[in-house]
């Protein structure tokens, strides 16, 4: 027999969506025509935050509890009138991405797999300039929303201080997300100079519970990630449902509903109905256009003052007048501490880099799994977890680190443990992985970063793999 199929009719054309009954959502049951018949509810609002825009897909063929691959070429077999525009990525490769304006094209890419929308901060008709400011609130672990809440709060009078209007939405995940449209006047190195400044100034106006710190050891209270305005970095946009077990959604918000909300009350089952009966909140931001001329003179003063550039994610090339990519304790400035040397931590047996990779730290880490997944990653912090339950009370949520990397066409997680808190006399040392997963096995081709090769691996041998016991 056939797959079932299922044909529905959007934006006067219409769409087959293949294996409707496919269940994506195993805890919700909802499936991959409900997931489908979502978007289509909101379409209006889901098309404000991606129309026009280029967008990676994110698919998730099996379903929100199956692994996810980035797809950043749209596929050759496609209808004609999907449309893509070619993009060029730091690496120097290019790539023709699919660019949705109408809701036709938005379940075309739901029946790909898409759970979550992923377009970047540019128009297709202009490539170079983004129109959007992005403000991306990452709480540290045991953060409470409260806090995150209040950090936004902090934002938004920053933002208006300067001359733009922020519009708030949950992520869907752990965090807010707050963005602001531009003019089309400046690069990616500009945008983020920009939220570099306001996150700078986010920190100086709420030290206690916000911060600028690009390393995650040295964070505290909410992090603002000033690194997602980066050319080639995506967000999970407005009315994104998110591959959570409950189908959260990204939920744009009035700023009188932030101050209460709570991001669980935003699900693919809930989210319709408030759309039907409130509209969409960030009905107005394509018109709210502003300058970012003031943080740039902000970040300017910053600059005077002695503040550099903050560091640039990892597959980035060196940037011009980057700082070296090390933490503050090794920072040639007048405000490093001044005992903080930090050494480069070591790593597990058989790996070459250890938690740092090759960059010093004053912060006494160690690593405990790299993993394809994170549910992965988290048994194999149990099975540490079991073996060191004297350390294991001596630790706070901040200081369990759980990294999200990037790998080729998939991201992967690596778990870290910051000892701060343990005595000195009882941390354990460095051990073998719990999960040991390469994403680069293998791999020959170029490097992400745009340096010309990255260096050759071996593939695995062919023996028997302890971890595989």
């Amino acid at each position: 027999m056939p797959p079932k199929e299922e044909v529905i009719e959007a934006a006067g054309r219409q769409v087959t969506i293949s294996n409707p009954d496919k269940i994506f959502f195993p805890k919700t049951g909802h499936t991959k025509l409900d997931l489908v018949r979502y978007y289509m509810a909101v379409a209006e609002g889901a098309l404000r935050g991606v129309a026009g825009r280029p967008m990676a897909l994110k698919r998730f063929v099996n379903g929100a509890e199956g692994e996810a691959f980035f797809q950043k070429r749209a596929p050759t077999s496609r209808p004609e009138w999907i449309e893509t525009v070619e993009l060029s990525f730091p690496s120097g490769r290019t790539a023709e991405e699919i660019v949705v304006r109408d809701a036709a094209q938005l379940a075309w890419i739901v029946n790909l797999g898409c759970i979550d929308l992923n377009p970047h901060p540019v128009r297709a008709d202009d490539l170079d300039h983004p129109d959007e400011l992005r403000i991306d609130l990452d709480p540290v672990p045991g953060v409470p929303w409260s806090q995150i809440r209040e950090v936004a709060l902090v934002a938004s009078g920053v933002l208006k201080d300067f001359g733009l209007i922020g519009w708030p939405k949950t992520s869907g995940s752990r965090g807010i997300h707050i963005y602001c449209r531009i003019e089309h006047r400046w690069t990616f190195p500009e945008v983020r100079r920009a939220a570099v400044a306001l996150a700078r100034e986010v920190e100086r106006r709420a030290p206690d519970i916000a911060t600028s710190r690009w390393w995650k050891e040295e964070r505290h209270g909410v992090f603002l990630d000033y690194n997602q305005n980066a050319k080639d970095r995506t967000i999970a946009s407005a009315y994104s449902v998110r591959p959570t077990a409950d189908a959260r959604v990204s939920t744009p918000l009035t700023w009188d509903e932030l101050p209460t909300c709570e991001p669980e009350a935003f699900t693919l089952s809930t989210v319709p109905s408030r759309f039907a009966r409130m509209g969409d909140p960030s009905n107005g931001i394509d018109e709210a256009v502003g300058s970012l001329d003031a943080l740039l003179a902000l970040s300017t003063q910053h600059e005077a003052a002695g503040f550099g550039d903050a560091p640039w994610p990892p597959h980035f090339a060196k940037q011009t007048g980057e700082p070296a990519r090390v933490q503050l304790s090794r920072r040639r400035r007048e405000d490093r501490p001044p005992a903080a040397t930090g050494q480069v931590p070591p790593p597990a047996p058989g790996k070459t880099v250890g938690p740092t990779g090759r960059r010093r730290s004053t912060m006494p880490l160690i690593e405990i799994a790299r993993a394809a997944s994170e549910a992965e990653a988290r048994i194999g912090l149990q099975r540490w977890r079991a073996r060191h339950g004297e350390v294991w009370s001596h630790l706070a949520p901040s200081d369990i680190l759980v990294d999200s990397m990037r790998g080729r066409n998939t991201t992967w997680t690596r778990i870290r443990l910051n000892l701060r808190n343990v005595p000195e006399s009882e941390r354990p040392p460095q051990e073998a992985l719990e999960v040991d997963y390469d994403p680069w096995a293998g791999y020959q081709g170029p490097d992400r970063s745009g340096q010309l090769e990255r260096p050759k691996r071996r593939r695995p041998s062919s023996g028997p793999n302890p971890s595989d016991a």
